[in-house]
């Protein structure tokens, strides 16, 4: 099995890269299951109805969950039902809109997704929540019982310590590790001793000349002269594309894991 792994989806331009250059990438990679970090695809905050259509009808079978995947209400009753492909992080408290985890079958095969919340992330760092390895601890516990394909944990952090950790201490119990919400890509992707497949962090998919999406020219002021400011998404070329595609064997353990990028000038 194949899998696909894109990184943050930024806004209007991301969501538009992703329309363009996925159906080809998959058929060219003979993808099986492509999974998309989906918690900043809206103007930057969280997912509304309609964009999770449009990346679904793009070829994104799963979507992840990090801070922002619940910052827009209306996606509350698909973060929670079960037959639905999205989750957000499962280590919020549990009276938390929405689902931390969901199972999806691919051609036959049971693939389970697990979103995880870095215990520090940056505005949300006060914001409660339950210790990560104790709770994927917890939910691998829990669905031991049901025969999976693979297995898919990813890891929305500021620290590529914590990222770096999380990844060592499942290897062997899960296909992939893959961290998400720095939107810069690491040149680190490989398989694990025992056999996981770990990126501290794939990318993004939008500008690429920009600060995780956004102008340089809304942060500067905030940043150099403490003037308050908004931010403003970059749109202009060139692009980057983002991902990871892993190849999981029959005993469910990784046998590759390779970096995708693709910058576009148009």
């Amino acid at each position: 099995m194949k899998i696909l792994y894109v990184g943050d989806v930024m806004g209007e331009t991301g969501l538009k890269l992703v329309e363009r250059e996925l159906a080809g990438l998959r058929k060219e990679k003979d993808v099986d299951l492509v999974i998309a970090q989906a918690e900043n695809v809206s103007e930057g905050r969280g997912i509304t109805l309609e964009d999770f259509g449009r990346l679904k009808k793009a070829g994104v079978d799963f979507c992840t969950g990090g801070n922002w995947t619940t910052y827009r209400p209306e996606i509350f009753p698909t973060l929670s039902d079960p037959t639905q492909p999205i989750i957000r992080p499962a280590n919020y408290p549990s009276d938390t809109a929405g689902r931390g985890y969901k199972w999806i079958s691919v051609r036959g095969k049971d693939v389970l997704v697990i979103s995880l919340l870095g215990q520090i992330v940056g505005r949300d760092a006060d914001k409660p929540t339950d210790n990560p390895l104790k709770v994927v601890d917890e939910i691998l516990e829990r669905e031991k019982p049901v025969k999976s394909s693979a297995i898919v944990v990813n890891y929305h952090g500021d620290f590529s310590s914590e990222k770096v950790v999380v990844g060592h201490y499942l290897d062997g119990r899960v296909s992939l590790v893959v961290g998400d919400h720095w939107h810069v890509p690491t040149a680190d992707a490989r398989v694990l001793p025992g056999g996981t497949a770990h990126m501290t962090d794939v990318g993004m998919c939008g500008t690429l000349d920009s600060s995780l999406g956004v102008t340089y020219d809304s942060i500067l002021p905030r940043w150099r002269d403490g003037h308050p400011t908004k931010n403003v998404l970059a749109t202009e070329p060139p692009y980057q594309f983002n991902a990871v595609l892993v190849e999981v064997g029959d005993d469910g353990m990784a046998k590759s894991a390779e970096h995708i990028q693709k910058i576009l000038n148009n």
